[in-house]
């Protein structure tokens, strides 16, 4: 044994030297790599001159487009009064145009401006704040509503999108700002003094708030106002039922019930006052981002945050936040902007027959989130035909329109009882990104559901054709 290692270990030594004698020399017959000259391959056939993102040659035409909307908006059921716009959503060429100008009432379409003025003015990362005051004493604190109108009572599912701020959050806050200064027992007023005005606007029937379409528009409220029917508040997401007839004094209640929860008894009921402007902000909780706010809004069609966005911008340009001065507000940002033709609106949800915005008007709101980075949430918000918000199926009056409109049309629905309107976008069968509008609101009672689907057939028909 000892004799074969011995050899083994000898040509191990041996192998060794031999190569290190070899290796330099292999090394030196290594090739390294080099470019060699010659000449570049010439180019192959370019592709034609475009606009947008298609070809003058593919491009949809006047004719082409007409001749396949015309069978959709000759449909009865949308009534005598009839309004379209289509265009090439890049360049503004006008495809089709049917009472272009024309004021009609909107609905939730109106959404669109409020969208596009509360981003402009207040940009998509701005948040509301919903704070606690005390004297220096801290023997009484104030709720404050600061606007927020995704502030929830209690925690949210864990599926809710965006995720809002809660009363019971700040409740424990507030409740840990109270101990620390060796408070255990206060009083507790809410101050909603952030708005002026009304609570409802002109147009709106009281049953708008029973029947759970808005709330009373206040600066301080929880879940949109939703309440079960025994008038405790539910999440706004998971329940579809009527709205609080005092949204604040409910939203101190439920704040009065938290902080009980944590230790800090409150005596007395809960006050309406306005806050002393020297107490100082002791607790506060923020909303989510704008433009989460927005694709909220835009999605689902809330009305309730619609108003509330449109006082925010009042209030940012100096206007009284009532429902005059947001209307005012919106109407005057989106003109700076630009925007020219029939805008007269009366709230910032769309809810009041009052309203009346032209197809123009929506088209150019849709070309300007396009072109401005601080808009393009309002697009990208918008509801999805056959995938999300209104444009699911089952989730309003506007039903599926054909296959090729899947997931392809994405627009803002509105409809009151005679009103529907849808305004979007849409890639046509060529590729080109077309901006549509269309809006009726003389539609017969019978024929909502049957009327606000063709709408959104017109959206198909666009999808799956090339339109020359």
């Amino acid at each position: 044994m000892a004799a074969v290692i011995a050899v083994l270990c000898a040509l191990t030594i041996a192998a060794g030297f031999t190569v290190s004698r070899l290796l330099p020399r292999r090394l030196a017959l290594w090739q390294q790599p080099h470019v060699i000259a010659g000449r570049l391959a010439g180019p192959d056939r370019v592709l034609p001159a475009v606009t947008g993102a298609v070809s003058q040659r593919l491009a949809a035409t006047a004719a082409g487009v007409a001749q396949a909307i015309g069978p959709v908006i000759s449909s009865p059921a949308l009534g005598p009064h009839v309004g379209v716009l289509v265009t090439d959503l890049a360049t503004g060429k006008v495809l089709y145009a049917l009472n272009p100008a024309v004021g009609f009432a909107p609905a939730s379409t109106n959404k669109l401006a409020t969208a596009t003025a509360a981003l402009q003015v207040l940009g998509p990362s701005a948040r509301f704040a919903t704070t606690v005051v005390a004297n220096p004493a801290a023997s009484s604190i104030v709720l404050v509503g600061g606007g927020d109108p995704t502030l929830a009572a209690g925690p949210p599912a864990a599926s809710d999108y965006p995720r809002p701020a809660t009363l019971a959050g700040l409740a424990a806050k507030t409740a840990a700002a109270l101990r620390a200064r060796g408070r255990h027992s206060v009083q507790l007023g809410y101050d909603v003094s952030l708005y002026t005005g009304p609570g409802l606007a002109p147009g709106w029937p009281q049953s708008y708030v029973t029947t759970g379409n808005v709330s009373i528009i206040t600066p301080l409220e929880v879940d949109q106002g939703r309440v079960t029917p025994t008038g405790a508040p539910v999440d706004n997401e998971a329940f579809g039922g009527p709205r609080s007839a005092d949204p604040a004094a409910l939203a101190a209640t439920s704040f009065a019930g938290f902080l009980a929860a944590d230790g800090i008894t409150v005596r007395g009921n809960p006050a309406l006052v306005t806050a002393p402007a020297g107490d100082a902000t002791i607790a506060r909780v923020q909303s989510p981002p704008l433009a989460e706010i927005v694709q909220w809004m835009l999605e689902q069609s809330n009305n309730v945050i619609a108003e509330n966005l449109g006082r925010q911008v009042a209030i940012a340009t100096g206007r009284p936040a009532s429902f005059s001065g947001a209307a005012s507000a919106v109407t005057a940002v989106v003109r700076r902007l630009g925007v020219t033709g029939e805008m007269s609106i009366v709230d910032d949800s769309g809810l009041s027959p009052q309203d009346k915005i032209a197809p123009t008007v929506l088209v150019q709101l849709l070309r300007l989130a396009a072109r401005h980075p601080r808009l393009g949430s309002v697009l990208t918000s918008l509801p999805v035909e056959g995938f999300s918000g209104t444009l699911m199926q089952g989730a309003s009056v506007f039903g599926l329109g054909g296959p090729a409109g899947l997931g392809v049309v994405r627009a803002k629905t509105g409809n009151l009882s005679t009103v529907a309107a849808l305004a979007g976008t849409v890639y046509a069968g060529n590729g080109q990104l077309l901006a549509f509008a269309i809006m009726a609101d003389k539609i017969p009672a019978a024929s909502l559901f049957s009327a606000a689907t063709a709408m959104v057939e017109l959206g198909s028909t666009l999808a799956g054709c090339g339109c020359r």
